[in-house]
């Protein structure tokens, strides 16, 4: 009997936006339900998310990671939020031995689920029944080696596993308007729409190195942790994907919520 080949998975980058969006239902949270659904479904999931940050690369290891609020000042039914997919440790290990460089330490039960996996999960997958690891950003990694490391864990879409990055292209809190449907800044928008036009042509050279060379790159990414893990979601394609937008929208004047996948 021959032997069945299972798809290579996409890879997609979320904007996760405010913690608030794990309680929205709106045009954003359909359509993260809606790619889901349309894709295979995947054996495991694997999470970088802007939220952890380490000294050295880490992945999650432990059989059902904790849910954390990493956030204060919300509503109440906020911090009521869980999400108990089980991890999965085999694949963890498997992760740490097949890349040898840069290392990746197993965190030992430390870490869980920020609210850059689950607040984003909670509408892709809402029953919670695939496991799921999450990955660290190493705060001492550039961009490059970022992008670097996102080319190494590519193998990983053979193997049934969605990669999935959840950060902001545009994230700066301190010009932040607290009216969700703001008006974007320009500044936003050019970048926005500067990092889109790349990616159409799959083009990330500039993406990776030029991305605070302008001023609307300085306003759009103020600080790098919600930008890195897209960068890795660029690593994790191939030359014969096809890049797609999934997702198009500026919330709170200043927080681009450009979700886009690689198929």
């Amino acid at each position: 009997m021959p032997t069945s080949i299972a798809p290579t998975m996409p890879t997609v980058f979320v904007g996760h936006g405010s913690p608030m969006n794990a309680l929205a239902d709106n045009k954003y949270t359909h359509t993260l339900k809606k790619w889901a659904e349309q894709n295979q479904q995947p054996k495991s999931i694997l999470c970088i998310s802007a939220h952890w940050q380490t000294t050295g690369t880490q992945v999650t290891s432990s059989f059902q990671p904790r849910t954390i609020h990493d956030f204060y000042g919300f509503p109440e039914e906020l911090f009521k939020v869980q999400y108990p997919a089980p991890g999965d440790p085999p694949l963890a290990f498997q992760i740490a031995e097949m890349i040898q460089q840069p290392h990746i330490a197993l965190d030992n039960g430390e870490w869980g689920f920020d609210h850059g996996t689950w607040s984003v999960l909670k509408h892709m997958y809402p029953k919670a029944d695939i496991p799921v690891l999450q990955m660290s950003l190493d705060v001492n990694k550039t961009p490059q080696q970022h992008f670097e490391l996102g080319q190494k864990l590519s193998f990983l879409r053979d193997r049934g596993v969605l990669i999935i990055g959840s950060g902001n292209i545009v994230h700066n809190l301190r010009q932040i308007k607290w009216q969700a449907d703001a008006a974007a800044f320009g500044w936003a928008q050019d970048f926005d729409n500067w990092y889109k036009g790349h990616l159409k042509t799959m083009n990330f050279i500039p993406l990776i190195e030029d991305f605070q060379s302008t001023e609307a790159g300085r306003l759009s990414v103020p600080t790098t942790e919600h930008y890195l893990p897209s960068l890795y979601i660029l690593g994790a394609s191939r030359p014969t994907d096809q890049s797609n937008l999934v997702y198009e929208e500026m919330q709170n004047a200043s927080i681009s919520m450009t979700s886009f996948s690689f198929t």
